[in-house]
């Protein structure tokens, strides 16, 4: 049996799920934003063992685990707002607590991606496997910042310690990565002091997102210095990407790299500058790829069910 947490607008989840099921393969699906309406949980501990028993379709069996993504569920029939945030958060630890007690075969453990996700660490360990990384500065201070602006040519760019959206209710913004400009830095003082990660500012050839899947590599390319608005960050417009033939020896590191955080899966971002120099930016241990085998049919979605079915 394969258990997939995830949740019902998860995209990039209906590519696999299709595809288990015209292969015949056993799962299910577990939209956690549907627990406590729809579905139960039941963990059951005994002097001999402790094991979980999800009450959907029998699942006494889970050989593998694709942990993708997990929405809380609506709470529903109470007012109070910290009452909500109680609850949620009780749900929320809950999951964190079951996914420990799961004996499988995990495209990720959880806790491992969710470390994988602090950036700081990304770069440290990025650095200690020889990657070319950017000179790079996380700060809230003023001074600082205005010195690394002009130890780096006046070519710098802007974006978030971890977040790159606010949420407003029902919608939400994107935070792209942004160019620091003369005004900016002559007005600093008078900007909210929020932390933030300036990196110098790399002259790109090409952007290329590797996705790695146990050993398995799949590199694509997006020329995003063909548009004006997409220099700097290429997410500002629907481009399209392109397989890419990568050195053996970047493959290397992509792949050491997702192991050094003990994943079995990573979305990692480079930037190939002008000179031929590769240059790692950043890893997603659970990032999308759904458009990147559309764009390229790179078989992404057949690597990702080879490693759930190892172990079925």
């Amino acid at each position: 049996m394969i258990l997939i947490i995830t949740h019902k607008e998860d995209y990039t989840t209906d590519i696999v799920v299709n595809k288990l099921n015209q292969l015949g393969l056993k799962y299910y699906r577990f939209n956690t934003e549907d627990f406590i309406d729809k579905v139960t949980i039941d963990v059951n501990i005994r002097n001999d063992r402790i094991f979980p028993e999800v009450i959907i379709n029998e699942i006494d069996r889970i050989k593998s685990v694709w942990f993708r993504r997990v929405r809380l569920p609506e709470i529903k029939g109470v007012s109070s707002p910290y009452e909500k945030t109680y609850i949620q958060n009780e749900v929320d630890m809950l999951f964190s607590n079951l996914w420990e007690i799961i004996d499988a075969n995990w495209l990720s453990i959880p806790r491992k991606v969710y470390q994988a996700e602090n950036k700081l660490l990304q770069l440290k360990k990025a650095m200690e496997i020889n990657f070319n990384i950017p000179k790079t500065l996380v700060s809230n201070n003023p001074k600082s910042i205005r010195s690394f602006y002009f130890e780096n040519n006046r070519n710098i760019i802007i974006k978030p310690v971890y977040h790159n959206r606010v949420v407003y209710g029902d919608s939400q913004e994107l935070i792209f990565t942004n160019k620091i400009e003369e005004k900016h830095i002559e007005n600093l003082d008078s900007f909210l002091r929020l932390p933030s990660v300036f990196q110098e500012r790399i002259e790109k050839e090409l952007e290329l997102r590797i996705t790695v899947v146990g050993n398995s590599v799949f590199s694509a390319f997006v020329n995003s210095q063909s548009d004006e608005e997409t220099k700097i960050d290429w997410r500002r417009k629907k481009l399209q990407f392109s397989k890419f033939e990568l050195p053996k020896k970047i493959e290397n590191l992509c792949v050491a790299l997702v192991k050094s955080f003990d994943l079995s899966f990573g979305a990692i971002d480079l930037i190939l500058d002008k000179k031929g120099e590769f240059y790692f930016l950043e890893i997603n241990p659970n990032g999308q790829w759904g458009w990147i085998e559309f764009d390229t049919g790179l078989p992404i979605s057949d690597a990702i069910i080879e490693f759930l079915r190892k172990q079925i």
